[in-house]
């Protein structure tokens, strides 16, 4: 398997050449069916356009591609590229994703047991240097190294719902029908 921490190297500049914010970079789908997954937004507006994702996936494809050429492909074997938003329900990757979303529900898993636990599900309660603070549904607040989650991300909720309000509905309702 590539090894994330090149790609997202070589991944980060790419996005960032068109003001995207990488979010996240991993591979998976093992040997039978490889998948690149790249997450980004807009910082501004944390969501991402079709036309976003498209620029986005051409830069990588063509930067991998010149890797390729120049005898150093970061992925060795044929793989398929995925290109998207973090999505509502988003994945929460970086320090400032539990500071940005505080107060939104989350489910936590650590790589190891803190309190007895390994999954965590209650709000975010912000962040103190490297640490998160979640607070569990019994009112319990829990403090959490960030090296130690394997992995987080927001659940579905009508306040995230709210919070995330698509930039511009306009059209949303509108069928347009074409002759083929």
């Amino acid at each position: 398997m590539a090894d994330v921490a090149k790609l997202t190297a070589i991944i980060e500049p790419e996005a960032q050449a068109l003001g995207l914010a990488l979010v996240r970079v991993k591979m998976f789908g093992g040997t039978s069916d490889p998948t690149l997954q790249v997450m980004a937004e807009r910082p501004d507006t944390r969501q991402l356009t079709i036309d976003d994702c498209a620029d986005l996936s051409r830069r990588i494809s063509d930067r991998l591609d010149e890797l390729e050429a120049a005898g150093k492909d970061p992925i060795p074997d044929a793989y398929r590229l995925e290109v998207s938003s973090p999505g509502i329900d988003r994945p929460l990757t970086r320090l400032a994703d539990f500071q940005d979303w505080a107060g939104h529900e989350a489910r936590i898993t650590l790589t190891e047991k803190v309190d007895g636990r390994k999954q965590f599900k209650g709000d975010l309660a912000g962040v103190d240097g490297q640490t998160i603070a979640i607070t569990d549904q019994q009112g319990v607040t829990h403090s959490i190294a960030f090296e130690r989650i394997e992995d987080a991300k927001l659940l579905m909720t009508d306040r995230l719902i709210a919070a995330t309000a698509p930039l511009s509905a306009e059209g949303a309702d509108k069928i347009i029908e074409e002759e083929v």
